[in-house]
């Protein structure tokens, strides 16, 4: 087939082109140089292969395409302006509005507007994952590629397909830099993710200037080590040529695809292409006539598009992809009326609903003053719910005889190259990458969950920060969650962990104080629909308290609430995970001292913070100024539930590595201690 340009493709390029020049322009801020390089590469995508109707942009078969170089978001609000996609309002109905209006670039980069600086998934519809930080979207790729591979193994039925979509990733010289790329090619390769496509800009430039400043490996050979198939365009505008590399993705097997496609940044500038002038500023009025001459365009027009261009692209996406749409539609019937249950099953992943009877078989903990473990709690609770959620799966970073995370009913599987069906996930020692692939699937209707040490949430903070701002149900497990760790000293030893998710807006922090409350927080984390959640778990076993004698843990779904205590306590005990059961211990013995205390467990912050002003005043009352908490993690952020004069036992330093008792003994974390300041706290603070 012949693929060169004609002169309506080069009309729509320049169209692209000149829409991203004058959004930056006219907001003075945005980066021009890039979609600029890769406006032929962008058209040549999507009117030639992606699958992908623009009247029903929500269809799930869809081919997912990201820009992982989120900073040339002007390149997708233009390739979604003419390409016509229809808007899909906050409740999933098409709104009959255009996904993005031409008056909507024209206010790129502004206050609410649907353009904002780099895509965000939820703000504009089209934008399949929020992009920006580099190599997130490359990893999030991933995600969405295995998750295409469960899809596809769960609901497909011989020749009746639903699910067989391809991702196409477009990613710079900085995905290429960041270490996450690199995990998460790594994991492609591994797992032989045929239907994956990362096309890499070649266009030598950073903010710095030449990437030969800090760059210099051979990025061929290494995706080769990886296993990828690598193809080289050598001009970005020779659109026959990125056609052969395109088909030779959709004919290659057993391999993900890298296309390295070489361009030139800011290509058309007189003065500025090939420089990083190009790269994170406005051209300026002048160079911008100079450029639109160069490409024979009306110098002094502004967001022009042409009438020969307005509508090519979205008509060759609807000849390409409604008669697919359509025969999905027809398949999906045939699943409604053959196997019904599986069919209300893909309903539901879509909505974002969990099975009708999801806790109706959940396990329940005896008292038991020995106890046991968080995180093996965690670990039975999850194997539960993973039996009535088929589509809640996950895994860790090479941890989960630690973290208690491994699916081991009948069925569950391991996922793998072998196998796509499995449901346990071996990311290997890829934390960053495991994270953002967990949010890729998340993109993709699945329910995935993570796990690792809370010491290792370090290198995760990037995805689960955009889990939040993408409002993704993710579930990150995170156990091992104190000096409780021991022997393996500070370096393992979380301090500012909690203090760090708890500050990331829209996230949930989860720290149960035993296994009663470990199943408690994980319904509160499966049942989020927009919100992720980090279940914090403990190495060392904790006592399952009797609920005959203490509230029942249900009360962890508010966040806070008073487990043990007298109706007019004169001092308060604070505590969250395995300092509860401390709390609990300092109560009694005050209880058998004739002094009224009360215990409130603390399991999460943000829930709390969420119920109404009663309910917080009746856990916590104000006249009641005598307070201590008990965790054993950094104090930042206590003094709003124990004031200024509250006492504070908590970690002031980092750990050592030592067993855990003579850890308690020299941080304060004794029951003597607390005793101690819960009285001086009475004393200095009197109720009466």
């Amino acid at each position: 087939m012949n693929h060169a340009a004609t002169a309506v493709d080069t009309q729509c390029i320049n169209t692209i082109r000149t829409l991203a020049m004058d959004a930056v322009q006219k907001a003075n801020s945005g980066h021009p140089g890039t979609p600029m390089g890769l406006a032929p590469v962008g058209y040549t995508l999507w009117s030639r292969f992606l699958r992908y109707h623009p009247e029903h942009p929500d269809w799930p078969n869809r081919d997912r395409f990201v820009l992982s170089v989120g900073h040339a978001s002007m390149l997708l609000y233009s390739l979604l302006h003419l390409a016509g996609v229809v808007e899909i309002d906050a409740h999933g109905k098409r709104s009959g509005q255009p996904a993005i209006s031409l008056d909507d670039i024209k206010q790129f980069r502004q206050m609410s507007s649907k353009t904002p600086g780099h895509p965000e998934y939820r703000m504009t519809t089209g934008v399949e994952t929020t992009t920006g930080p580099l190599g997130q979207g490359c990893a999030n790729s991933v995600g969405m590629a295995m998750a295409e591979r469960w899809l596809g193994k769960r609901f497909n039925r011989d020749d009746k397909v639903l699910f067989d979509y391809n991702v196409y990733t477009l990613c710079g010289d900085g995905d290429m830099m960041e270490g996450i790329s690199s995990e998460a090619a790594s994991m492609a390769g591994h797992l032989k993710l045929d239907n994956l496509c990362w096309i890499y800009d070649n266009n030598t430039i950073s903010i710095e200037g030449h990437t030969e400043l800090a760059f210099s490996e051979d990025v061929i050979k290494r995706f080769q080590a990886y296993g990828w198939h690598t193809l080289h365009v050598t001009d970005a505008n020779d659109l026959q040529a990125l056609s052969t590399a395109l088909e030779t993705f959709k004919t290659h097997t057993g391999a993900p695809t890298l296309i390295v496609v070489d361009s030139v940044i800011g290509y058309g500038s007189p003065h500025k292409h090939n420089t990083a002038a190009a790269h994170g500023e406005p051209l300026g009025e002048d160079e911008i006539r100079l450029t639109k001459a160069a490409y024979g365009w009306p110098e002094d027009s502004s967001f022009l598009v042409p009438d020969e261009a307005r509508t090519v692209l979205r008509d060759a996406l609807l000849e390409r992809s409604k008669p697919l749409y359509e025969e999905w539609n027809a398949r999906l019937s045939q699943l409604e009326q053959y196997e019904p249950e599986l069919a209300d099953e893909l309903r539901r992943m879509r909505a974002g609903e969990m099975p009708e009877h999801w806790q109706d078989e959940l396990p329940q903990f005896d008292t038991d003053a020995k106890g046991v473990a968080s995180r093996a709690a965690g670990g039975e609770v999850l194997n539960a719910f993973a039996e009535q959620i088929p589509w809640l799966l996950g895994g860790s970073a090479d941890l989960s005889p630690s973290t208690k995370t491994n699916l081991t009913f009948d069925g569950a599987g391991r996922f793998s190259a072998d196998d796509y069906s499995g449901r346990n996930l071996h990311f290997g020692i890829r934390e960053h990458a495991m994270g953002a692939i967990a949010n890729g699937m998340a993109l993709s209707y699945l329910r995935p969950y993570t796990s690792t040490f809370l010491v290792f949430s370090d290198y995760m903070k990037p995805p689960i920060r955009l889990a939040a701002i993408m409002e993704l149900p993710v579930v990150f497990v995170f156990t091992h969650d104190s000096i409780g760790v021991g022997e393996d000293g500070p370096t393992h030893q979380p301090i500012e962990h909690l203090t760090q998710l708890r500050a990331t807006p829209g996230l949930l922090t989860l720290r149960p104080g035993d296994a009663n409350e470990t199943l408690e927080v994980w319904k509160v984390a499966l049942a989020q629909t927009h919100r992720p959640s980090c279940v914090v778990l403990s190495r060392q076993a904790l006592p399952t308290l009797d609920r005959t004698k203490y509230a029942a843990a249900s009360g962890a779904a508010k966040g806070a609430y008073v487990l043990a205590g007298a109706e007019a306590p004169k001092v308060l005990l604070l505590a969250t995970g395995s300092e509860v059961s401390l709390a609990v211990a300092a109560y009694e013995q005050l209880k058998g001292e004739g002094i009224a205390a009360q215990v409130v467990s603390m399991p999460s912050w943000e829930l709390f913070e969420e119920q109404d002003q009663a309910y917080r005043d009746s856990v916590l009352p104000p006249k009641v100024k005598a307070r201590v908490v008990v965790e054993q993690a950094g104090p930042l952020g206590w003094d709003r539930y124990v004031g200024q004069t509250g006492a504070k036992v908590v970690m002031n330093s980092f750990g050592a590595s030592a067993p855990l008792a003579k850890l308690q003994e020299k941080f304060g974390f004794t029951l003597e201690n607390v005793v101690k300041l819960a009285k001086e706290q009475i004393q200095h603070n009197p109720t009466d």
